[in-house]
């Protein structure tokens, strides 16, 4: 049975077969019909795909191994290259957004905790970035997608979309550096080996990624940064190409189907209607670990005209369960690829700090509504 390629299969990509399993389970409840064209969301997967292509460049170049160098030779210990890493995903993931945001800094996390020799810090150092990355857009209009949905739909002035999420983004800040200062501080250990960077592929790959980059902030059109990647690769880097994470592609596509069914339930639909009258805050931060942050935010839109508690609920609901957000879904993807037997210590301290960051966001949010 060990040799057996369906079971290898799924053991290697148990997220996209469980991710296909639910979505052909609500498929029983909602027939496909032409409203599932609907649920796609492919200027997200072409993006996804673009910024797993470059990035998938820059490590055939060594560019992550040269630059996690540089970092732990700055840095010098285990918390400071640790709160390094957290920030800079905290602060990217308002540009980038959440999901680009981990696949560009997750491999860096991981290049700079292999070379220190402190991999026993990566299943914390991968949870504290996928936190912050779905926290760290929660500022601003544009920072998270569901944020821009809302931000669209109830013309929120900016002045009180800021006024309304100052306080929850200031406690996530000091949350997530107070866990990152309690990091035991250990020397560490620097690789003497001078590495060089292909400057010349550096620099092109570098303006792929921001044709990637532009993409993402909507600047280009996805298909125009698709078309200019792949065509650009095929010549430079082919590889990079043929191992982009296509089942990871595929659990979105997946994702996207149950999330979209999941809404169309009637049962669902009519127990969520009666639920956001009572508690918009609770519900919307529930329905978030249920079918996702984005789809709730569309959906629960529909059941209420007070944005506040719906607004800091979808943003807080993206810390807690696996499909809470699509992005701790491409975390833990990635954790599997470089640790494939610690899955279960991987979840056991992802659901410690993401449900405790859930709780404490949800009751500091409802006291001050």
């Amino acid at each position: 049975m060990k040799n057996n390629p369906f079971f290898t299969f799924v053991k290697n990509n148990f997220m996209t077969c469980a991710a296909f399993l639910l979505a052909l389970t609500s498929c029983f409840f909602v027939p496909i019909d032409e409203a599932y064209a609907g649920y796609f969301d492919l200027r997200t997967v072409a993006c996804l795909f673009c910024t797993l292509a470059v990035v998938g460049a820059f490590k055939d170049i060594d560019l992550f191994r040269i630059l996690a160098q540089y970092i732990i030779r700055r840095c010098r210990s285990t918390r400071r290259c640790i709160l390094a890493l957290v920030l800079i995903t905290y602060f990217s993931s308002m540009l980038l957004a959440n999901d680009m945001a981990l696949l560009t800094f997750l491999p860096l996390g991981f290049h700079v905790l292999n070379t220190g020799e402190k991999n026993g810090y990566m299943a914390f150092t991968f949870t504290m970035q996928s936190i912050a990355a779905n926290l760290g857009g929660m500022l601003t209009p544009f920072g998270n997608p569901q944020n821009l949905y809302l931000y669209s739909r109830f013309a929120i002035p900016d002045g009180e979309f800021l006024g309304t999420m100052w306080a929850p983004f200031g406690l996530a800040t000091a949350l997530i550096l107070a866990c990152c200062l309690l990091i035991h501080d250990e020397p560490m250990i620097t690789d003497e080996t001078v590495r060089t960077v292909d400057k010349p592929r550096a620099a092109a790959y570098g303006s792929l990624f921001l044709v990637a980059i532009l993409a993402v902030m909507r600047v280009l059109p996805s298909y125009v940064s698709l078309g200019v990647i792949v065509v650009a690769l095929l010549f430079l880097d082919r590889k990079a190409l043929a191992h982009v994470d296509y089942p990871l592609l595929l659990t979105f596509l997946f994702f996207f189907v149950f999330a979209g069914n999941a809404a169309r339930i009637p049962a669902v639909s009519e127990f969520a209607g009666s639920l956001m009258a009572r508690s918009p805050l609770l519900v919307s931060v529930l329905s978030c670990q249920i079918i996702s942050n984005v789809p709730s935010a569309v959906l629960l839109s529909h059941f209420t005209t007070d944005y506040a508690p719906l607004l800091m609920g979808v943003n807080i609901g993206g810390v807690g369960t696996l499909i809470s957000s699509l992005a701790s879904l491409i975390t833990f993807r990635e954790f599997l690829r470089h640790n494939p037997r610690h899955a279960w210590r991987y979840l056991a301290i992802f659901s410690l700090f993401n449900f405790g960051f859930m709780i404490v966001l949800t009751l500091f949010c409802a006291f001050i509504l």
